[in-house]
């Protein structure tokens, strides 16, 4: 990485480069590691984790020539954090039930977030990063205030709120303000996030299998279809589509 970034002989690609501009590489390269895994390739899997590493690297050459932090810095707090957060391995070695754990994992991490703070105020959401998949970070969101209490007393009580944000939804279509309809949208997947929470299902993986289900039956009525898709009426289409299903 060194010698890619040295500025007589190094890479004109990699010269160029600076914190913000291979932030979209690095969210690729998370989702390609995690398609492998969804592919069950292990050898794809591990030429992936490779391309994530180097992301890493990248940041910390960065970090390294701006005087701010190198890539031993990086491993250190990681390794000063597991130890930090897991008291109960590194420390006095203690059996903790799940609950325990989770319970005393979150009054570490609101510890480092005071600690972070200082002087301004703090909240439990501030450290949740604003740039997450919308899905994920609504789960996110909800858990971390589950934590502290603030979540429904049962899973009936979170039907109960979808049936309503359903009602608000039509409500707002029927006033046909864009507007509204969007805000009573995001409320309604606000609630089935809250869903698959209380029913320990992540969201966010939830809905790529879905989306890939998709693909897969579109795909089959792709292949059987003999003439462009628009051609065809919705009945047949919705054949094709119970063909697909049945095949699946």
């Amino acid at each position: 990485m060194q010698e890619l970034r040295e500025p007589n002989t190094g890479c004109p690609w990699d010269l160029k480069q600076d914190y913000q501009s291979i932030i979209p590489y690095t969210i690729e390269e998370v989702y390609e590691v995690a398609d492998a895994i969804e592919r069950e390739n292990y050898t794809d899997l591990r030429d992936e984790l490779g391309d994530l590493l180097f992301q890493v690297v990248f940041y910390a050459q960065l970090a390294s020539e701006d005087g701010y932090f190198n890539l031993d810095d990086v491993i250190h707090s990681i390794c000063e954090k597991l130890e930090r957060r897991h008291p109960h391995v590194f420390g006095q070695k203690t059996q903790l039930s799940e609950q325990q754990f989770a319970k005393a994992w979150e009054d570490i991490k609101a510890q480092e977030r005071n600690q972070k703070s200082e002087d301004r105020t703090t909240s439990l959401l501030d450290d949740i990063p604003k740039v997450l998949p919308e899905l994920k970070r609504a789960q996110k969101i909800q858990s971390r205030v589950a934590k502290q209490g603030f979540d429904w007393p049962d899973v009936s009580q979170v039907w109960k709120k979808l049936d309503e944000e359903s009602l608000e939804v039509k409500h707002a279509v029927d006033s046909g303000e864009q507007s509204h309809i969007e805000e009573e949208l995001g409320d309604l997947l606000f609630v089935c996030v809250n869903l698959a929470r209380h029913y320990k299902v992540d969201a966010d993986r939830a809905l790529m299998k879905a989306n890939n289900k998709f693909c897969r039956r579109f795909k089959h009525i792709e292949s059987l279809a003999q003439k462009p898709i628009s051609e065809y009426s919705l009945e047949e289409l919705e054949a094709f589509w119970q063909a697909s299903k049945k095949r699946q």
